[in-house]
């Protein structure tokens, strides 16, 4: 599997964009005056734009390319180049943007697919796209999706039957200081209805910079739409939380997104929970709307010692199979491990989830995750400009299902009330008591 890929998640207003290996792809340009560099962001999240959408990019080296239209279709592409040829030669409206005309196209053909999870970006949107490179960006924090009124997630273009779903919001952002919940509908921003819209498109709405403010018009469940004033602020992704509960018996590790840095401080802290000689560990995935595949294969080996931890099907039909990395930290089948998922829990998440539980290594708690089965990937566009991401692979849980629009069912299902009491937390009790734990103990640190 290349190195690059990650699994696209559910959009955040901003994206973070790690950086993993770079790797080689094969693309092929139609003309000298518009070559393709490969950036190979294979990604398994929501959507894209929020980084909720696609929050990890790859960078992939530039490879080689075919200039000009293969022989053999050239009359499939003679009416593209009639179009573009008379606009050129013929147009009275004013002067031609070349650029402008060959992005239009290269859009066109991306959204002809319908799918959310394929898009182009402009120069700009690439560029701010690619500005969470540091694990900072300037918006509300919040990860958004589509949903379709049948309930089902990632329709293309918002409208009556394809609406924006707030996801999560972040932890501590101005998002969930505002009142932003999960589940809430965006139906306009600063007065202007979304629909029409692609999720790309609103995510770039709700971002801004700092101290700056966006109104959002929210329908939350049966009650009337109301407003929402919320300043921007620069959020600041921590995507490690990590402590002890129960007097000290119990290892909690709360991860927030797939960074291959997220990765490697999980393993850091998994490695030190096991040497402090806690054999129950509760993974907290909930809210977490993926990042990369490389990610979620370093997540999933510290606590699978062999064997698949998913499957990557090709458009071809072909299957890549790629397998637990040795060495984890709490590979002992004694230790205890429960993970935990919401409908926030997305791609990468989704993976880690499904390889623990068909290896039989965890208990899923909580409720069905958000079902994103395929990973994306990024081609940047020399000439034209800008970049786009394209759908490239279906991934499989380790026996072989595709959960894409289904997500994952808990072992242990846990209904969470719509309003909660300071510190009240009914899936993590629940956790505790499923893993030997038992809530008649304190939580908190020993």
């Amino acid at each position: 599997m290349h190195a690059s890929e990650l699994l696209d998640q559910p959009d955040r207003e901003a994206v973070s964009v790690p950086i993993p290996d770079p790797v080689t792809m094969k693309t092929r340009r139609r003309r000298a005056s518009l070559p393709v560099v490969t950036a190979a962001i294979s990604v398994v999240a929501l959507l894209s734009g929020s980084a909720l959408f696609l929050s990890g990019y790859s960078m992939g080296r530039q490879s080689a390319v075919e200039p000009g239209t293969p022989g053999d279709e050239g009359m499939a592409f003679q009416p593209f180049w009639d179009t573009y040829h008379t606009i050129e030669d013929r147009y009275a409206g004013g002067p031609v943007d070349r650029q402008a005309v060959v992005q239009g196209a290269i859009k066109g053909m991306i959204d002809s697919l319908d799918d959310p999870y394929s898009a182009y970006l402009t120069p700009d949107q690439y560029q701010s796209n690619l500005q969470g490179i540091s694990g900072q960006f300037e918006g509300i924090g919040a990860e958004i999706a589509t949903q379709a009124s049948d309930g089902t997630q990632g329709c293309a273009t918002l409208g009556p039957t394809c609406r924006l779903v707030i996801i999560s919001p972040i932890g501590g952002s101005p998002a969930e200081k505002a009142g932003l919940r999960p589940g809430d509908l965006v139906l306009a921003t600063d007065g202007v209805p979304v629909d029409g819209l692609t999720v790309d498109d609103a995510r770039e709405r709700m971002r801004g910079p700092k101290d700056t403010t966006v109104e959002l018009s929210i329908k939350r469940g049966d009650t009337g739409p109301f407003r929402l004033k919320i300043v921007r602020d620069v959020i600041e992704e921590q995507e490690v939380e990590s402590r002890a509960l129960v007097n000290g018996r119990v290892g909690y590790l709360h991860l927030e997104g797939f960074s291959d840095r997220a990765a490697s401080d999980f393993a850091g802290e998994v490695k030190a929970h096991v040497e402090a000689g806690r054999r129950m560990l509760i993974v907290d995935l909930r809210g977490n709307p993926g990042g990369y595949v490389t990610a979620a294969r370093t997540v999933a080996s510290q606590f699978i010692g062999s064997g698949p931890i998913f499957f990557e099907e090709d458009a071809n039909g072909a299957d890549v199979e790629t397998d637990a990395i040795p060495g984890g930290a709490a590979t002992d089948p004694s230790i205890r491990v429960v993970v935990l998922i919401d409908r926030g829990s997305a791609s990468a998440s989704e993976i880690v989830a499904a390889a623990l539980h068909d290896a039989g290594r965890a208990t899923l708690i909580g409720q069905r995750s958000f079902g994103k089965g395929t990973v994306q990937q990024w081609q940047e566009l020399a000439g034209a400009g800008g970049a786009f991401r394209l759908t490239i692979a279906k991934w499989l849980t380790p026996d072989k299902h595709w959960i894409h629009n289904i997500g994952i069912e808990p072992d242990v299902a846990v209904d969470v009330p719509g309003s909660l009491g300071p510190g009240e937390d009914p899936v993590l009790a629940r956790a505790l008591d499923v893993i030997g734990a038992g809530e008649r103990f304190p939580l908190g640190g020993p």
